[in-house]
């Protein structure tokens, strides 16, 4: 008897421990790196008011394949393999440059995932939302360099199904739903539309100049 209630009390330590295991898992941030050259309040504001607005272009002549990637950036690692480093904790690669461990928290939802396959690296202004505010009329080399950008905050990683719900929608229709990240997502936005000459429709800068009001 006395046997079986000790069984039954460490059964129940470990789910506990388990349990909050778990919870710090999904719920706890690390301290992941964030994207480069993500402007202050100010300089977004600035530059915000500084692009051109213009009614959105059309998506004839559209298609992933005109935005190449992902490029090899360094030895055998690819632009995705680069940023899972970058803002990911305690990443191990093996010798094809694939994550084998680690973490990754996605500041569009608060989640934390240990799996990189989890984990989608989001084009901050979409390939598409590019195409019509102004890259339908760059080079296919230019389309590359915007698509593999790891010199603006136009990169990051995030849960991949929020990445995928977001799709080519701007901020207008999408925001992320971790409402304390609105601000900074903002101003990776406008940076990104500022660096590369993209234009943007009234109804954007009217929800991006609203999100840069709650910064």
């Amino acid at each position: 008897m006395a046997d079986s209630m000790i069984k039954r009390r460490a059964l129940s330590v470990a789910l506990t421990l388990l349990a909050c295991a778990a919870t710090a898992v999904t719920l706890a941030p690390s301290a992941a790196a964030m994207p480069p050259n993500i402007p202050s309040k100010a300089t977004a504001q600035s530059e915000l008011n500084a692009l051109t607005v213009r009614a959105e272009g059309s998506m004839s002549g559209y298609s992933r394949d005109r935005f190449p990637h992902w490029i090899i950036i360094s030895g055998t690692c690819d632009t995705r393999e680069t940023v899972l480093k970058r803002d990911g904790t305690g990443v191990t690669v093996n010798s094809a440059c694939a994550a084998t461990a680690g973490s990754w928290y996605s500041p569009y939802d608060g989640a934390t995932w240990t799996q990189a396959s989890d984990v989608d690296i989001d084009h901050v202004v979409p390939l598409a939302e590019a195409w019509r505010s102004g890259a339908s009329s760059w080079t296919d080399s230019k389309r590359q360099q915007y698509a593999n950008d790891l010199t603006d905050p136009q990169l990051i990683a995030v849960t991949d199904n929020v990445n995928q719900s977001k799709g080519d929608q701007d901020p207008s229709t999408w925001q992320p739903s971790r409402t304390a990240f609105r601000c900074t997502y903002a101003e990776m936005w406008i940076k990104v539309k500022s660096v590369w000459g993209l234009t943007l429709q009234s109804t954007e800068k009217t929800a991006l100049q609203t999100m840069l009001n709650g910064c």
